[in-house]
């Protein structure tokens, strides 16, 4: 784009008051946002009462880099950006942990205090567990979390909670809920959905709190507004009572989340929230072809929970949908890699045999596999991404990949979750809050200082006098360890406060006399070093405040190298916000996609229509082709199942969709099928 079209111009220049824009996807709505930002400055608003809230760090950073961008490249404005004079551009959870640190003292926190991840949580959940004598074969730890966190997001506190439980298993998490807060308190930490709820509980206990941000931030912008849980509308909420100069950005037909508490009448009721609001939909789509649209729009508009608008492009039709059918998941990986490695070499077939599939085509029709000169042109493995719907279908896709030799890249396995990363972040949250046992019970006997666990139940349960001189002569080693790592983070940049850790913890030697394993494990320290750099340029605290933040509030996305010139292997849901120009969509096939768990009943209009938006969301992922794939027999739980097309792949206009019949299963000189 080089230019806003009529329906953005009026969403940036829209700036007083409630405003709704209803974004359809590839409608380039965060250059709305951050043009309205500068529309904003430009008008004479003060850049730091500007706060823009997204959910990823990722979409975050790209938010900030744009409005900088914006701002140093604009010429009409005469007027210095220093580092502080700047839109404060956050996540709802760093926003969160921003205000708690502000104001810690009020929670009875210190200003580091340390942020419990999911497997911390996971810890003390079953030391709460052990506490209640409950047994964990009876109650998962994960599912007993995953409870608590859903209350959380619904504003719902622990007493309420209890004086609401219904049944015996909510009982049950009731009491474990009290004994993990608990935990919590002692080592002066909260965990992911209290960075939000205490946020919440600042604004709307502390009248004081609430009109400081309100005086701070008097323009609020909110993105992906129909991923917002209860606890995140309440905080929006509060930030925007006063002045009333909220815009709210997103898209009901992206709606994926309820399964963490996002709520979709956040979005639908806005209306009705602030009935003065303005209304913009933004319905030009720069991203895909027309094809692509259309079966997009064929998709969604059957849905009843939504804001109507149909997207249009002027792009060009571009290729159909390829729609590909397999034996069984071993052919239908293979047929992927095959496509996707044809489209690499700039080939027009792969190695399955389905001549059309493989050929690439650029949105103007012409085709990317030959220049002018008729010499092969590939497509770039990161413009290429295959979808699915749950990840255990990344098994058999990752062994196609694997032995086609194709770079690929597996979108879920965190950088920050890695075992040493934690190590090396465990120090440093030991050596800022001493009362943060999760991390010290971690790190204190890594690597080997002959520590024990009964040496640490005694120091955790203040008996640290009654050990052998000895013991707490190497308990006085560790103890001085983490006082010199302060002094360390609190008066060097943190790159060097990291390079210090692994040096004096020991953690880099033990790695350096270690097997292939530990080699990675070591690049993996070594490149956190590499992240610490991106905080050198803040003072040695707020470096490492920023840097512990990041880590602990990282998603799948984050974890997404730019660089890396790989195929990108992830659940649909992990692609929201991301484009590619080829698009492969796995397992298509009723009860896969759309999921129907194996428990449970008919599925709900909500859950069917939720499923629905998550196929719009695959879709529209794609700038140039999409490939739809399901299999005729598929292998679940150790049983092989005759599979039935997914009804999303019916509700598709026939003349967009070309389909390619499986060829020969591999491996199998006959199939037997009994019914």
């Amino acid at each position: 784009m080089t230019s806003l079209n009529d329906a953005q111009q009026r969403a940036v220049e829209t700036t007083t008051g409630p405003v709704l824009i209803i974004a359809g996807a590839g409608s380039g709505k965060t250059r709305v946002i951050t043009h309205r930002i500068l529309h904003l400055i430009k008008q004479g608003t003060q850049p730091s009462s500007i706060l823009a809230i997204t959910f990823t760090n990722k979409a975050a950073k790209e938010m900030r880099e744009r409005v900088h961008t914006l701002l140093a490249e604009d010429k009409g404005l005469n007027l210095p950006i220093s580092g502080v004079e700047r839109p404060f551009v956050s996540t709802f959870h760093a926003l969160g942990v921003h205000i708690i640190r502000e104001n810690a003292r009020l929670l009875d926190l210190t200003r580091h205090f340390t942020i419990f991840d999911r497997s911390d949580s996971r810890r003390a959940i079953k030391e709460s567990m052990v506490q209640c004598s409950i047994d964990p074969k009876k109650f998962d730890a994960s599912v007993i979390l995953n409870m608590i966190s859903r209350a959380k997001g619904d504003a719902i506190d622990r007493l309420t909670y209890f004086d609401h439980a219904k049944g015996y298993t909510e009982e049950v998490v009731a009491q474990i809920w009290e004994k993990y807060e608990a935990i919590l308190r002692k080592e002066k930490a909260l965990d992911f959905d209290d960075l939000l709820g205490k946020t919440a509980e600042l604004l709307s206990k502390y009248p004081d709190v609430k009109k400081h941000y309100a005086d701070v931030w008097k323009y609020v912008h909110v993105d992906e507004y129909q991923d917002t849980n209860k606890i995140q509308y309440k905080i929006v909420k509060l930030l925007a009572e006063s002045h009333r100069n909220l815009c709210v950005v997103g898209d009901a037909d992206q709606n994926i989340y309820s399964w963490r508490g996002a709520t979709i009448e956040n979005i639908l009721n806005f209306e009705k929230d602030y009935p003065e609001a303005t209304v913009i939909t933004l319905e030009k789509n720069y991203r895909s072809t027309k094809n692509i649209l259309a079966a997009a729009n064929n998709i969604i508009e059957k849905n009843t929970l939504r804001k109507k608008k149909t997207l249009f492009t002027d792009n060009d039709a571009g290729e159909k949908i390829s729609l590909i059918v397999s034996y069984t998941e071993v052919d239908e990986a293979r047929t992927i890699a095959d496509t996707a490695k044809s489209l690499i070499e700039g080939g027009g077939n792969g190695e399955s045999g389905n001549s059309s599939i493989g050929t690439g085509r650029s949105s103007d029709g012409s085709d990317e596999s030959s220049s002018g000169m008729g010499k092969s042109i590939g497509v770039s493995p990161r413009n290429i991404a295959v979808l699915y719907r749950t990840n255990f279908q990344s098994r058999v896709l990752e062994e196609s990949f694997i032995k086609k030799n194709i770079p690929y890249q597996l979108v879920g396995v965190r950088f920050f979750e890695r075992k040493e990363v934690k190590d090396v972040l465990s120090y440093i949250r030991a050596s800022l809050n001493r009362e943060s046992w999760s991390d010290i019970g971690r790190i204190i006997n890594v690597p080997t200082r002959g520590i024990g666990k009964a040496t640490i139940a005694k120091i955790m349960g203040g008996q640290s006098e009654s050990l052998p001189a000895g013991m707490r002569q190497k308990l006085d080693s560790f103890w001085k360890l983490l006082d010199d790592i302060k002094v360390e983070i609190t008066t060097k940049k943190p790159s060097e406060a990291v390079r210090f850790v692994l040096l004096e913890s020991g953690l880099e030697n033990s790695l350096r006399s270690g097997d292939t394993d530990d080699e990675e494990r070591l690049l993996n320290i070594h490149e956190l070093v590499s992240v610490a750099t991106q905080y050198d340029h803040l003072t040695p605290e707020e470096g490492i405040e920023s840097l512990l933040s990041n880590a602990a509030l990282a998603s799948d996305q984050d974890d997404l190298v730019k660089d890396e010139d790989a195929v990108k292997l992830m659940t649909v849901h992990a692609a929201k916000g991301l484009e590619f120009d080829h698009v492969f969509i796995a397992g298509m096939e009723q009860d896969l996609f759309p999921f129907k768990r194996m428990d449970e009943g008919e599925m709900s209009l909500s859950q069917e229509e939720e499923e629905r938006r998550l196929f719009y969301v695959a879709i529209t992922r794609a700038r140039k082709k999409v490939y739809l794939s399901y299999t005729i027999l598929r292998t679940i739980f150790g049983t092989q199942r005759i599979s039935n097309p997914s009804e999303f792949i019916e509700d598709i206009e026939k003349d967009l969709i070309d389909e390619h019949k499986p060829a020969k299963p591999s491996g199998a000189k006959a199939l037997f099928i009994d019914f």
